[in-house]
């Protein structure tokens, strides 16, 4: 007897480390600047792969399952663009050349591939030993959403007096020389590190912030850690393309984080309406999460912001 959900998981497996590997191994050997048109082609590519798996789910697993992926990868989209922007504020802040930004996003999503799934095998082995988690979860999400909506994004962020920085300044020996692309440099018979490496900690650091909302969301679009794993890291993946082909022009999609809170409120509300026997189908929610993307982004064209 044949389990579809093994060999899908060899394929996504194939597909994810397939990919790394050709990334930085072959079509980013040397170190350049990413230009719009090339990671238009990625990200079309990332998200046709996307909506590939989504099919082969819907084939071989069932319906309601690859409408909880779905709506699960469109939730993890749209607060990656979040995260984007602040990554964007990272690099402008600490005045990092352009042709290394596709090293420094590369290694930060390797190490969020590593660290969302350490947090869904935790998640998951939670829920099934307390079922009531979910009911948390959903009020987090009520609670982020709504503090979402009155939130402002911090353009003059100061991150070399955060907690990370000045831990990472403590504990580690950093050199002030050009890193040149490298993450380590051998000064005076010793090991330092280098700025690239102090900002690669950061980015790190950053998304498993955002994995906090993140896979409480995914958790209560879908119960299964398959579905939820696979659609996080497919969103992860296409994330460095996203970035360079949209963050000239990232700020005008100021609406978006108002259609997130909108979808934050009601994932959570989704969740909580289980104390009371509601059931909202995968369906539904894919619905209202699309519909909400589309008029967040159709307001931000409409009705630009203000500069």
């Amino acid at each position: 007897m044949t389990d579809p959900q093994f060999y899908l998981s060899i394929l996504f497996g194939i597909t994810i480390i397939g990919f790394l590997i050709a990334d930085l191994g072959f079509f980013n050997k040397r170190a350049h600047r990413i230009e719009p048109k090339e990671a238009l082609i990625q990200s079309l590519f990332w998200v046709a792969i996307s909506f590939a798996f989504a099919f082969l789910v819907f084939l071989f697993m069932s319906r309601e399952l690859a409408a909880e992926f779905m709506g699960a990868y469109v939730t993890e989209k749209m607060l990656s663009v979040d995260n984007l922007f602040v990554i964007m504020l990272i690099f402008n802040y600490f005045k990092l050349p352009e042709k290394y930004h596709h090293k420094v996003l590369f290694w930060g999503i390797l190490g969020a591939i590593v660290s969302r799934g350490v947090f869904i095998v935790a998640g998951a082995y939670i829920i099934e030993q307390f079922h009531f988690v979910l009911y948390i979860f959903g009020a987090l999400l009520l609670y982020t959403g709504i503090k979402l909506f009155a939130d402002k994004k911090e353009e003059h962020a100061d991150f070399e007096n955060s907690i990370v920085v000045k831990y990472a300044r403590k504990y580690l020996r950093f050199s002030t020389a050009d890193h040149e692309g490298k993450f380590v440099l051998w000064e005076k018979g010793k090991i330092h590190f280098t700025l690239l490496f102090l900002i690669v900690i950061i980015v790190e650091t950053t998304d498993i912030v955002f994995a906090v909302d993140s896979i409480p969301a995914a958790f209560a679009i879908s119960q299964n850690s398959f579905i939820v794993f696979t659609s996080n890291i497919f969103a992860v993946m296409g994330l460095r393309a996203l970035f360079f082909l949209i963050e000239s022009f990232l700020h005008r999609f100021h609406h978006l984080q108002k259609g997130l809170a909108f979808i934050l409120v009601f994932i959570g509300l989704k969740m909580l309406a289980g104390i009371f026997s509601i059931h909202i189908s995968s369906l539904m929610s894919l619905a209202i999460i699309m519909s909400t993307l589309g008029l967040s982004l159709w307001l931000s064209v409409l009705f630009p912001k203000k500069i």
